[in-house]
Parts: C-alpha cells; sequence; structure tokens
C-alpha cells in the first residue's frame, strides 16, 4: 500500500566530498532502526556505499537510495557523490526531492563543491539544512565555519546549535529554541542546563534567531519591535515556515561518529521540510494537446514518474530508479516512455535500502522506488500513463569541462575499427568519470584502443 504523501519527506544529502555524508545517512539510518548495525565508510560496511569501487576508494561514486521511519513519517534519503567527477549525479538527485541536507566539514568549512551544489538547490528553489559535521576533530571550530557559509554562499542563515565543547571535547549542542543543552549518553540525546561559560554567547545567538523569525511575516516583525520579543510558539512556527519556504536556512551541529546531532535532525527534517503535498503542480507537456500542463501530486491522477539515476546489477541487470510525482504505479502495469515511443512493463516495483530492493504493491505520488529491466528507458526519461501521455522537462547535466579520445595511426586501421564502433542511441555518457577500451586480438588485429574521458563542471 502506497505510503500518504503528507507523510513522506524526501531530502537529498549533498555536499563537498569526504565531508561525512555517506556516514550521516548511515547514522540517521541507525537511528531510525532502519538498520541495526552502524556502518563505516572505512570498514566498507555503509548501506549506501555498497560498490567495490566505493569500498576500496572510501568515496560515494554513485547515487544511492535509503530510507527510514521517524515519529510517522517516512523519510527517503538520497547519498549524492561530492567529488567534482560525479557531481551530475548530485544536480540529478535534487531534481527529485523537496529539500537538501547540505554537510559541511567543522575544519575545512565550505568548499568548491559546497558551492557548487548550492547552486543547483538554489536552480530548483529547495529549503536547504547546513549540517556543520566532524565537530570532534581537530581543528574544527563551528563560528569560523559558520562565517564561511554566511560569506560565500547567498541566504538567510541562522544558528539553531550552539557546540558545547571543542574539537575532542565535543560534546554536544545548546538548542537555541529551546534553550537546553543537548549531550548524548548511551546513544542517546539528553537535555540539560546550558554551561555557564556559553551563557553570554548564547543569549546573543537566541536574539538573532528571534530576529530572523520574526522577518519572516510582516506582523510578526511589527510585534517583535513594539514588544522586544517573541513566544516560543510564535517563533517555532515562524521558523518552521521560514524554513520550508526556503526563507531561512538553518546550521546545526554534528558529530557522526559520536552520534550527535543525528536525533535533532530528524526532527527538524519531519517537523519544518515540506512534504511532496507542499510542491507546486509538477509542470510538462501534455502529448495529447502539445501544450504545456501540470500535474497534482495525487494518487488518482494519471501516472507520471521521472527516473533520475540508472544502474547496473550484475545479478539483476539494469535497475532504474524514479520519483513518482502524480498517480500510483503499480507492480506488473505497463506505462509509457514518450520520449522514446515505447511500453514499459514495470514488473516488480521496490524500495531501496542501499543495495537491497523490498517488492510493494505499489508506489504513490512523492514516493522513490526501483524498477527492474526496463528496455528502453534511461536515465531523465518520463514514464506515464498510456491514456494520459505526459512528459516531464528532462533532468539537465553540467556541460562536460574537457573531451580527449584516441584514434588509431593509419587511415586503413581508422576505418576498420569506426565499422566495429556502430553508433548507438543507447550509448550515452555516464554522470561520471568513465573509460571504455578494445583491446585488439589475434583474429581482428585493426581493433585499437579507444579511450573517452568525460569530467563535468557546473
Amino acid at each position: 500500500m502506497a505510503i500518504e504523501i503528507g507523510k513522506i519527506r524526501n531530502v537529498g544529502v549533498v555536499g563537498h566530498g569526504g565531508v561525512g555524508k555517506t556516514s550521516l545517512v548511515e547514522a540517521m539510518l541507525f537511528a531510525t532502526g532502519a538498520v541495526t548495525r552502524l556502518g563505516r565508510v572505512d570498514d566498507g560496511s555503509t548501506t549506501t556505499d555498497f560498490d567495490p569501487d566505493e569500498i576500496k576508494r572510501k568515496i560515494s561514486i554513485n547515487t544511492s537510495l535509503a530510507y527510514g521511519d521517524w515519529k510517522g513519517h517516512r523519510i527517503n534519503l538520497v547519498d549524492t557523490p561530492g567529488y567534482g567527477d560525479f557531481i551530475a549525479d548530485a544536480r540529478a538527485g535534487l531534481r527529485v526531492v523537496e529539500a537538501a541536507v547540505v554537510v559541511v566539514d567543522a575544519v575545512a568549512g565550505v568548499q568548491v563543491q559546497t558551492e557548487k551544489v548550492w547552486k543547483f538547490a538554489s536552480e530548483y528553489n529547495l529549503p536547504r539544512v547546513v549540517v556543520v559535521n566532524r565537530l570532534d576533530r581537530e581543528r574544527s571550530d563551528f563560528f569560523r565555519t559558520f562565517e564561511s557559509l554566511a560569506r560565500r554562499l547567498k541566504g538567510r542563515l541562522v544558528a539553531l546549535h550552539l557546540p558545547v565543547g571543542e574539537e575532542s571535547s565535543f560534546k554536544g549542542f545548546v538548542d537555541l529554541v529551546k534553550m537546553k543543552a543537548v549531550t548524548v549518553v548511551g546513544g542517546k540525546p539528553v537535555e540539560g542546563e546550558i554551561p555557564g561559560d556559553l551563557a553570554d554567547r548564547t543569549k546573543e545567538y537566541r536574539e538573532k534567531l528571534v530576529e530572523a523569525a520574526a522577518e519572516t511575516d510582516d506582523e510578526l516583525l511589527s510585534k517583535y519591535l513594539d514588544e522586544g520579543s517573541l513566544g516560543e510558539p510564535e517563533m517555532l512556527k515562524a521558523l518552521r515556515a521560514g524554513i520550508a519556504e526556503g526563507k531561512l536556512v538553518p546550521v546545526v551541529c554534528a558529530a557522526t561518529a559520536k552520534s550527535i546531532g543525528v536525533h535533532a535532525l530528524l526532527d527538524l527534517i519531519v517537523d519544518s521540510l515540506p512534504s511532496p503535498a507542499d510542491r507546486a503542480e509538477i509542470a510538462g507537456t501534455d502529448l495529447k494537446t502539445k501544450q504545456a500542463s501540470t500535474r497534482a501530486a495525487d494518487a488518482k491522477a494519471p501516472v507520471t514518474a521521472l527516473v533520475f539515476k540508472t544502474l547496473s546489477d550484475p545479478h539483476i541487470g539494469r535497475l532504474s530508479l524514479f520519483r513518482v510525482t502524480s498517480g500510483t504505479v503499480r507492480a506488473d502495469s505497463t506505462l509509457l516512455n514518450p520520449g522514446r515511443g515505447a511500453r514499459e512493463r514495470m514488473g516488480h516495483v521496490s524500495w531501496l535500502q542501499g543495495k537491497t530492493q523490498k517488492n510493494v504493491e505499489a508506489l504513490g505520488p512523492g514516493e522513490i522506488g526501483v524498477a527492474q529491466k526496463l528496455k528502453e528507458t534511461l536515465t531523465g526519461d518520463t514514464l506515464s500513463d498510456e491514456a494520459h501521455p505526459f512528459e516531464l522537462p528532462r533532468i539537465t547535466f553540467p556541460s562536460p569541462r574537457s573531451r580527449s579520445r584516441s584514434s588509431p595511426r593509419r587511415a586503413a586501421t581508422r576505418t576498420r575499427s569506426r565499422t566495429r564502433w556502430p553508433a548507438s542511441p543507447k550509448r550515452i555518457p555516464r554522470s561520471t568519470t568513465t573509460s571504455i577500451r578494445r583491446r585488439s586480438s589475434s583474429s581482428s588485429p585493426a581493433s585499437a584502443a579507444c579511450t573517452s574521458r568525460w569530467s563535468w563542471s557546473a
């Protein structure tokens, strides 16, 4: 049975490479009970880094899906790569979510890919949460990182947390909304009194937070200017509305190795980030009328889904990751790929937890899932109801920064090699750096090495 759309939160986890995105996703899955063992990137045991190359290199190469349930809500996490060679995957992942969690290293601050994914999120008009991670590391500094964020990223950034302790002594944070210190004991958050040495700084940042909340609403701002303060319910309501609309960007503390800040982040996602039901109707093209049109995120509307990632499983074959934007995709149904004029039988439809599939009867609007062995459908394609064909705008990827290729020296060899490399409409550049080589054999001495390398830039 499909999940109620108002109970869904689709979140893209983005940031520069090596800042702890996958570790944060793993900590969130562990906190929700979706996994019973906390995996580690160094051990190659995380849920979303399962590819042999990812385990070997200890980096994310592909976009991965995971999900967990928190306080009656389904949180779908899209874990994206952060290195420049694979940044196009982050762009595709952000296309199918309602909000972005931008992870920043507390030592390095804002980095190159941080700015790029921030730009992508702005283009898609996504609300954001900034997680200052690894505050338990040597030379980490929350306030220096916050200044870096304010200086290099556009938006009204407001601190919701202040760190308690520094570097290896980091043990929790001050919640500026509840005005309580939160530490982790036995993996669980425990509230307490604010340390005396943080009293002045807490007061300063609390005033900034109240002011930012008041600025989201004219009536509230007038009351704040007249009375000089706001009640906690009023402030909380204004903060949640401002965050959901993207007027405010909250900045929170975390140290995933110690599970600090994870529960608070999950609460923030459920309470303040929008659901697919809050999204405007999806624009596209009605192929019957050949006119621009929209589709509502309604389970009873005609089916529309967008494929945002294509993977290859060594045992199953092609896997197509898709987001349902309208209607209900049912197992064993047949949908139309209007861009290629092909009918696709969906077979099994599943939720995806890393590499583990869980078959379901149907996926409703707002849900993210995977289908197996679609014959013609590729990344960026739309799947729709045959009786009501509809096409969504394709995902736009960054242009290649550079291209190079090699060819045989002799013209005759080049002619024969060209014959062995027929053009294929299915041969598309991956969003990652790709190498393709064909080696000569005794039966075909004319075959030559052919290497194609792509690197992407925003």
